[in-house]
């Protein structure tokens, strides 16, 4: 089964179309759907099939997410729906007394802007490791892929193997905007071509037509928060270069 979309669902003449595949076998302990770009899925597969010889159970926690649930999760965490994480990825208690910058940045931490997920392109992806934890008990916090972690074995086939299926992490340790995330995955392949054509004034037209909350200060800083939280990610490995 497959559906045709626009990148990030902001529907151009010049947004590249892709092709979306749905893997809801590879998602385990729920019945929800995962859809991946094409040539993402095909990458994927091997990668899982290559984890299995190894022991690990690769799986999916989230994968292709529209421009709508994106912004479900931050109008959510917005209105103090969600909870809120600090760098630490602790629990932070009091947001009252924050301003909107403050709040937008807080926010960003560990969530995407609406329309500037790499989610939205069909090539990133959450993984974990189903035969160690279940996704119903998964957190998605660095301390379940680091030692003594569920996911840490996961974690080290990740660093060896990814490369070999065309995946790396966007998100590293004082190399990206986005906090570091162990768990995501980008299929380097096709994402780098979508960000070379992110366009940030269309961004701009659909989130002014939104119903985003804090929209004023994101608009306001909107060209900073996108070199940022889009643009900068991890140096691309040589063979991608």
């Amino acid at each position: 089964m497959t559906k045709s979309d626009f990148l990030y669902g902001l529907e151009t003449e010049e947004a590249p179309r892709r092709t979306l595949v749905n893997l809801s076998g590879s998602e385990s302990d729920s019945g929800a759907e995962v859809w991946l770009e094409a040539e993402t899925a095909k990458a994927f597969l091997k990668m899982q099939a290559a984890a299995e010889q190894d022991g690990i159970a690769l799986a999916i926690c989230s994968g292709y997410r529209s421009f709508e649930r994106q912004l479900a999760i931050w109008n959510a965490k917005a209105s103090g729906k969600r909870p809120l994480l600090d760098k630490n990825s602790l629990p932070v208690g009091d947001v009252g007394a924050l301003s909107d910058d403050e709040l937008v940045a807080l926010i960003l931490l560990w969530s995407a802007l609406p329309g500037a997920s790499r989610h939205h392109w069909g090539t990133d992806m959450d993984l974990f490791d189903s035969g160690q934890i279940s996704k119903h008990e998964l957190k998605l916090v660095n301390a379940e892929y680091e030692p003594q972690g569920p996911c840490y074995k996961l974690n080290l086939w990740l660093d060896e193997r990814a490369l070999d299926f065309g995946f790396y992490r966007p998100f590293q340790p004082g190399l990206s905007g986005v906090s570091p995330e162990r768990w995501h995955l980008s299929f380097l392949p096709k994402a780098k071509g979508f960000l070379e054509k992110f366009d940030s004034d269309r961004l701009r037209q659909i989130l002014d037509h939104s119903d985003l909350a804090l929209k004023q200060s994101l608009l306001r800083r909107l060209p900073e928060l996108v070199e940022t939280y889009v643009r900068r990610v991890a140096p691309y490995p040589e063979s991608f270069t």
